[in-house]
């Protein structure tokens, strides 16, 4: 977790521009040297868990979007309540709901996870002058996945002739269970004061939990649901709650790389043209897309992936949502790799595998290592050909060129003794299974945030659009910062 200078710097560094209409804050990468011991580990660990959110969405409403453990996403911090407790959370964009631990706290099978205590830079949260949400309120039937006010403060034992009068609101909302990948929790709605920067919301809708399994970390839920973050500050304030954006700054699974945040900007600081340089950046838009069983979800259609100048069409899945729900691409923070169904993956690799397999040898012990796929051997000394890769998103001029190392991770196995070094590449995009198995309600795809990285996405709940525009997001965090002065 965070150190206790970590949130000094964020009250100096987190600013509020009243004329742009913009909040920034830093995010930070939860990337660690002490938890993963060799880059097969953290891979592994990686691909592990993109594989499980992404099957988790399959699952129904009532189930929260997968956590990743620390070194594969991105944290925020603010400050919470009348004597200002930091809170640092993951920021995610596939869930809908912002929760945190609470005090008395207990987690259960967290003995592999940074656990917060009361001895720790960010424990869990005293709510003892939090106002508990009431059984008939929106916030509460959202919770319980639009369950009836009257079910609801049924549950809370509000009487009968209470419940005909709608006169329930001194009885309080049912606690609600959320289950996704890996864990579970057990939450309660509260309301209390929440501060962004110079900017304080009085009465925040947030979960609170008392006891989770193997989850001892809270989430920002910043999808499209009532309850998530963006939603409710639209409510207070319109200008900063309908639009946001994140760039997020590359590292490449290297520690020494992530020393400066990723800013995530909310409301709108400048017109969709943007300085790079001397160079004029200009946003590519694809439009948001309606899911009616997963509603909180960004999600977007793809027309294909080209490796080089051949492209591969994206099935009829990932181009639309159907009436179940089923299809479409997800643009989530919280994944790190870009999971594709099957049948279009295995397509996208072999145009891969026909360009950089005819003089690279493949790695079958790293794939097994890693869980990526393609690997190859690459020659110590020159400089490995790699197609340029293009995703190409529904609508006009959509189309997003990405970096080569967003897509293709180079390292040095071996050196331990028994082998020596060698230069290994991987693919870095994954299979995630048969389309058909989607048919429940569920995305076709998942946009990570290994992808994303270099790039400004932008949120615009107004247009219902996602934009992607080239960044250094470094340089962008510091621009930011020296216009405040």
């Amino acid at each position: 977790m965070a150190s206790p200078l970590f949130f000094l710097l964020l009250i100096t560094l987190s600013i509020s521009h009243p004329s742009s209409q913009m909040i920034l804050l830093p995010l930070t990468h939860s990337l660690s040297k002490t938890q993963f011991n060799t880059t097969h580990h953290l891979l592994k660990s990686t691909t592990t868990h993109s594989t499980s959110r992404f099957h988790h969405h399959y699952k129904n409403h009532h189930q929260l979007s997968l956590p990743l453990s620390p070194g594969t996403d991105y944290t925020l911090s603010f400050n919470f309540g009348p004597y200002s407790q930091p809170i640092t959370l993951y920021m995610d964009t596939g869930s809908d709901l912002v929760w945190f631990p609470c005090t008395p706290f207990n987690c259960i099978l967290c003995e592999f996870k940074p656990n917060p205590s009361p001895s720790s830079s960010s424990p869990p949260t005293n709510i003892s002058h939090s106002t508990p949400i009431s059984c008939n309120s929106k916030a509460c039937s959202t919770a319980h996945n639009s369950v009836s006010s009257s079910d609801l403060c049924t549950m809370a034992h509000c009487p009968l002739d209470s419940i005909e009068t709608k006169d329930c609101g001194s009885f309080h909302c049912p606690p609600f269970y959320y289950a996704y990948g890996d864990g579970s929790l057990i939450a309660s709605l509260y309301h209390d004061t929440l501060s962004l920067s110079s900017l304080k919301f009085r009465n925040f809708t947030f979960g609170c939990a008392h006891t989770t399994f193997s989850e001892p970390t809270g989430v920002a839920g910043f999808g499209r649901g009532l309850l998530s973050l963006p939603a409710q500050l639209a409510s207070h304030s319109p200008q900063l709650g309908n639009r946001f954006s994140y760039c997020l700054v590359s590292h490449s699974f290297r520690h020494e790389r992530v020393r400066k945040p990723s800013p995530l900007i909310l409301g709108r600081y400048e017109d969709e043209k943007q300085s790079n340089g001397d160079e004029v950046v200009e946003f590519v838009y694809t439009s948001m897309l309606d899911n009616p069983k997963h509603s909180y979800f960004y999600c977007v259609g793809l027309k294909g992936i080209s490796i080089g100048k051949k492209m591969i069409p994206a099935p009829e899945i990932l181009r639309r949502v159907n009436k179940r729900g089923d299809g479409g691409v997800v643009v989530d923070s919280g994944t790190t790799f870009t999971m594709l169904p099957v049948g279009f993956y295995d397509s996208v690799v072999a145009e891969f595998d026909r360009r950089v397999g005819k003089v690279n040898r493949r790695a079958s012990e790293i794939e097994m290592k890693t869980g990526l796929s393609p690997c190859y051997y690459l020659d110590a000394a020159a400089a490995v050909e790699v197609p340029a890769v293009t995703l190409r998103f529904v609508g006009v001029n959509s189309s997003v060129v990405l970096p080569r190392k967003n897509y293709f991770y180079e390292f040095l196995d071996g050196g331990d003794g028994v082998r020596r070094k060698e230069r290994v590449g991987c693919l870095m995009l994954m299979n995630g299974g048969d389309e058909f198995e989607v048919s429940g309600g569920g995305p076709g795809a998942i946009l990570g945030n290994y992808q994303q990285q270099g790039f400004e996405v932008e949120y615009d709940l107004e247009k219902k659009r996602v934009g992607f525009a080239r960044r250094k997001c470094a340089s962008l965090w510091d621009r930011l910062n020296r216009d405040k002065n």
